[in-house]
Formats: C-alpha cells, sequence, structure tokens
C-alpha cells in the first residue's frame, strides 16, 4: 500500500513540475518528452488534484486558466480509460448523454465555420455574411454551458473538487466573450484580419473545451456524483434549457426515491401549522406563494456567504436551479467577476453600505438589480437579499390610471 501511495505522490509532484515548467516557458513538445518518460497513464481525479495542490500553493487561478489549452494538449491520449460496466452517460436522458448529444452539434457548427474562415483568408469577404450567421447560431453554446457551470459544479464544490470549475468557467467565459466579439467585429465593418484573429479564437476554444469536457470533467463527476444528485441535475436542466438539442428521454435512476427527493427540498408540513410574524400570521403555502407571486426576483445568502433561498415567479429573469441552494455566492459567479461579489457583501456586512444597485439591459428588457443588507431589530447582519426586476414597463409609463380609470 506504500508503494501505491509514494508512487502516486512522486506523480502527483510530476505532474505538477510539468505545468510549473510550461509556466517557466518549456514548449509543449520539451514538455511531452518528460511526460511520456515519467507518467503512464493519468486519470481525471489527478488532474483535479494536481491544479488545486498548485492553486493551494498559491498559483493564481488565471495562471491556471492561461495554461489550460497548453497543458489539456499535453494530456491528450495520456488519460487513462476508465472501465466500467454500467456506464450511465450511454443512457438517453441522462444529463452527461444529453452534454455529449450537444457536444456532437457544437462540432458541426465548429466544422460548418472552418470553410468560411477559409473563404475570408483567401479573400472572399461575401462570406462575412455567412458567418455572422453562424455566430449567431453559436451564442446558443451558453446554455451548455450554464448547465455546466450552474447544475455540475455546485456538486463538485461539495466533494472539494473547487479547482476545476473556476478553470473552466473562465475559458467558458472567454469562449462566449469571443464568440460576442466575433460578431461585434462583423457588425461594425472592421478589418477582416481582426475578425478572422476573433473567430479562430472562438472556435479554436470551443472545440478543445469539447475535449476537457469528455476526457477530464464527466469521468471526474461519473466517479464522483450519486444517482440522485444526477436525477436532481436533470430535472433542473429544464430551467436553464438546452443547446441545439432536446433530450428523447427523461432518464430516472431506479434508486431515487422520488417523494424523498421532494420532502428533502421542502414539502407541505405535516402539522399544516403557521408562521407567526410581527403583525399576523401565515401557512408556508401562502408565504411560498406570496413570494412567488412578487412582481421581482428574490434571492437570499446567508451571513456564511450561502445561498439559502429564491423565489420562483414565473417570468424569472436569471436562471436559479434548485443545485445553488447552499452553495458559496462566490462560486455562483464567473471567476472575473468574483472580486466584485465579494466587494458588495464585504461593504454590506460591515455597515459600510446597505445596499448596491446594479443596471443592465438584457435584450427589450431593462433590469434593475439591488443587494440588501438584512439585520434584525439589534442591528446584527443576517445576510444578503437580491432583488431583480424588469423596470422597462415602469419606465414606460406615462400620465395617470387611478382606480376608477376604465
Amino acid at each position: 500500500m506504500s508503494e501505491i501511495i509514494n508512487n502516486r505522490e512522486y506523480r502527483q509532484k510530476a505532474l505538477k513540475e510539468i505545468i510549473l515548467e510550461l509556466h517557466g516557458g518549456k514548449t509543449v513538445d520539451e514538455v511531452k518528452k518528460k511526460f511520456e518518460s515519467l507518467i503512464q497513464g493519468v486519470s481525471a481525479a489527478e488532474i483535479a488534484e494536481m491544479e488545486q495542490a498548485l492553486i493551494r500553493e498559491g498559483m493564481p487561478v488565471s495562471e491556471i486558466q492561461r495554461l489550460c489549452d497548453v497543458h489539456a494538449s499535453v494530456f491528450k491520449g495520456s488519460i487513462a480509460e476508465i472501465h466500467r460496466e454500467h456506464k450511465p452517460e450511454e443512457t438517453p436522458g441522462h444529463p452527461v448523454h444529453t452534454f455529449k448529444q450537444e457536444n456532437r452539434e457544437i462540432e458541426k457548427r465548429l466544422e460548418a465555420v472552418r470553410p468560411l474562415l477559409d473563404n475570408i483568408k483567401a479573400g472572399n469577404t461575401d462570406s462575412l455574411a455567412a458567418l455572422s450567421a453562424a455566430f449567431e447560431e453559436l451564442l446558443l453554446i451558453d446554455r451548455h454551458y450554464a448547465r455546466k457551470e450552474n447544475l455540475l459544479f455546485p456538486y463538485m464544490e461539495k466533494y472539494g473538487i473547487t479547482a476545476p470549475p473556476k478553470v473552466m468557467w473562465g475559458v467558458d467565459d472567454e469562449i462566449r466573450a469571443a464568440v460576442k466579439e466575433t460578431l461585434r467585429l462583423i457588425k461594425d465593418g472592421a478589418d477582416s484580419g481582426q475578425v478572422l484573429e476573433k473567430a479562430e479564437e472562438a472556435v479554436t476554444k470551443a472545440g478543445e473545451m469539447i475535449f476537457k469536457e469528455e476526457n477530464i470533467l464527466f469521468p471526474m463527476v461519473l466517479e464522483t456524483l450519486t444517482e440522485a444528485e444526477w436525477y436532481a441535475i436533470r430535472e433542473d436542466s429544464e430551467e436553464i434549457g438546452y443547446a441545439y438539442i432536446t433530450p428523447s428521454k427523461l432518464w430516472k435512476p431506479a434508486s431515487v426515491d422520488v417523494e424523498q427527493k421532494t420532502r428533502e427540498q421542502g414539502g407541505k408540513p405535516s402539522d399544516g401549522g403557521y408562521i407567526r410574524f410581527e403583525p399576523g400570521l401565515l401557512t408556508p403555502e401562502e408565504i411560498k406563494w406570496i413570494f412567488n407571486t412578487l412582481p421581482i426576483d428574490i434571492t437570499f445568502v446567508d451571513k456564511d456567504g450561502a445561498v439559502k433561498y429564491f423565489s420562483q415567479s414565473k417570468d424569472r429573469i436569471f436562471a436559479r436551479p434548485a443545485s445553488i441552494i447552499g452553495r458559496q455566492v462566490a462560486n455562483c459567479h464567473p471567476p472575473a467577476s468574483v472580486h466584485i461579489v465579494e466587494k458588495i457583501v464585504e461593504d454590506l456586512k460591515s455597515g459600510a453600505k446597505d445596499h448596491e444597485d446594479f443596471w443592465i439591459k438584457m435584450g427589450d428588457k431593462y433590469v434593475y438589480i439591488r443587494y440588501f443588507a438584512v439585520r434584525n431589530e439589534k442591528g446584527e447582519f443576517l445576510g444578503i437579499m437580491e432583488t431583480t426586476q424588469d423596470i422597462k414597463p415602469i419606465q414606460d409609463i406615462t400620465g395617470e390610471k387611478r382606480l376608477l380609470s376604465e
């Protein structure tokens, strides 16, 4: 046993050294030679351990993210095959099966883009219109990434797998940004060279992300998550939506007790009792539907930074899957904006501010986002409430409408 442990520690050390050498400027070919001589096979779990060890030792997530494409290339063909008699990801309707179906569709669209890029390189600018249409369709890739970030990542964090989600989310954001920037450049009539550079970045990174998901991420989570957790992910997927496909079947593992799951997430209390307020009293059902009927979305984060509640109004602006409950609020945002979230929390918790407001345009909506410090009568900090509302209909109001108006 000690020999196995020592070998694992040695290999972990070797993996970290490889990444650090890449960081120091060595080429992929130089590192590959050392990699192949030292390592016979690398599991997805060991890659996760390596990244987390580097972060614990002080390497910024942004540095590992910068190296992500390089070490994925190094590991290609060397990741140990995971042999399982039962492969749930091959069952239609299973979340991983759905993710892979979407990847096949994404690949088709990436392949369709490449001839257009070749045409533009050859001086045929007529292909720019077709490229714009193709990239408009690529925008839908966001749903694929959003389900991964908001459904898979919370469970990974629950099991202490924190580095891969941070690194991967950062790259997802780079892909989103490259797709949008390509469309902006085409719309603004930018030089074809600029368009090509940004479009090729988007296509290359999106293709590499498929490899990382299917050879690193999916094997890792399939080894880790329970069937009940996969069932919860499948249930929550409808909230966010799918990219290019809709699952043909609704997968359900035989081992999941659906009624138990419902009870755990909060069902009707057996005593039908009331909850007393100052003033008044309400039943849990009345409370639920009051919050869900409000013309604003509400999310509550407790004093320790964990998401504790969100309302479920019929016209939610931002998707909120049930898996977000219990998740640290900092992990619910892209790495690039975490520092902003942490500053808001710090200001509200310390009393430097009582609220913080933002407003953004989203299509035909004008979204007003507000964060409030929640304190009790003693002034003790209990948490933060986020409210989100489309204020465009309010801005459009003119004149008066009285109670007696027809």
